[in-house]
């Protein structure tokens, strides 16, 4: 008579056919499935994700279902339940900041390619996602994320540490909170230790992503950063144009020789949809970024439209995937925070055997 119980190692077993697209691993190795019970037919569990913001939830909820309804004789109902833990890549413990798992810094070769704008959006997407997230403003003598926030107060010491600010769920820090209208007259070394003071003296608490909106270009300010704490990854903001692509390039150039993973580059102000004809144009050129990508098997993360919403949000100090989520434009940083999310994943796994998987 065959053994029709329901196990365990059963439940497992059917698991392990359902892989993580990313990862190139199966969800019980990855050892990603908790909680399980198992009452009569009914088996319920658990699917640890490696990020809130995984686009692909749905179809690993999906998957497992099925692989359990098909696979292991007897069960009638299978519930998952779909919960996210952001995991850290492997560093040096002393050369963290103290409760964040990922830096992620957002880079460009030069100034006015919406850099901070998708820095701003980028966090507060991942927070929406329910993610834990920092967002520091690192181009010291431009600062812009305190007008594209809009949060109310500034920071504060206490305890000889700087207690940040918070904006639409992100915590906040800027050199713009401090100096106010008046220009950051300032010579290398203090830039240095502005940033230093920006990453280490502040109380972060507990966060699973800071995003480092960084200045243009490359510079002290870039140094410093991948000198001082272990970076994720970087991600290059870019316009299609020929001159924009190729100065960012010098950018990604940077962060390839100081050992900082390329996350991934974005196309901003990719195209144009007239609002009263529907016309598509193409103003600056388009698909640069992604075939610049392609040359230099880096993650592209997509492209986001030339939209006026987006300038009139960011001054306004709402970001457009708040202000208007449903809108061409919010889903387009959704979908690129999604893919970014995936590709801080992989760094998190890389290089760590199937048998020491958790933190």
């Amino acid at each position: 008579m065959a053994d029709t119980a329901i196990t365990e190692s059963k439940v497992l077993d059917a698991l392990r056919s359902v892989m993580d697209p990313d990862l190139g691993r199966d969800i019980v190795s990855l050892n990603f499935i908790r909680n399980m019970k198992i009452e009569g037919p009914v088996v319920s569990f658990d699917v640890n994700l490696t990020t809130p913001a995984c686009p692909v939830k749905e179809r690993l909820r999906e998957q497992s279902r099925q692989a359990v309804l098909s696979g292991v004789p007897g069960v009638s109902d299978v519930r998952v339940n779909m919960t996210a833990e952001v995991r850290r890549p492997p560093a040096p413990e002393a050369s963290r900041i103290k409760g964040v798992k990922n830096i992620v810094a957002v880079g460009s070769g030069k100034g006015g390619v919406g850099k901070s704008t998708v820095a701003a959006n980028i966090a507060v997407s991942l927070s929406r996602s329910g993610a834990k997230v920092g967002l520091l403003d690192a181009d010291i003598y431009g600062p812009s994320i305190p007008i594209m926030m809009r949060s109310s107060g500034e920071p504060e010491m206490k305890d000889g540490t700087i207690q940040p600010v918070e904006a639409h769920g992100v915590k906040l820090m800027s050199m713009g909170y401090m100096s106010g209208e008046m220009p950051l007259i300032w010579r290398g070394p203090m830039a240095h230790k502005a940033l230093q003071q920006s990453l280490l003296g502040v109380n972060w608490g507990e966060l699973d992503y800071l995003v480092v909106d960084l200045p243009p270009g490359t510079g002290d300010v870039h140094l410093t950063l991948v000198q001082t704490v272990p970076v994720t990854g970087a991600v290059i903001v870019s316009t299609p144009q020929d001159v924009g692509l190729q100065i960012s390039m010098k950018t990604l150039r940077m962060f390839q020789q100081t050992k900082v993973p390329l996350l991934g580059i974005v196309e901003n102000m990719s195209f144009y949809i007239c609002p009263h004809c529907g016309g598509r144009d193409e103003i600056f050129g388009h698909g640069g970024a992604a075939h610049a990508a392609q040359a230099l098997d880096v993650p592209f993360l997509g492209e986001i439209p030339l939209d006026p919403a987006i300038r009139k949000r960011s001054d306004a100090g709402m970001p457009v995937v708040l202000a208007e989520a449903d809108s061409a434009s919010a889903r387009a940083f959704t979908e690129i925070t999604g893919k970014l999310a995936q590709q801080i994943s992989i760094q998190a796994f890389r290089n760590i055997p199937l048998t020491i998987i958790e933190e």
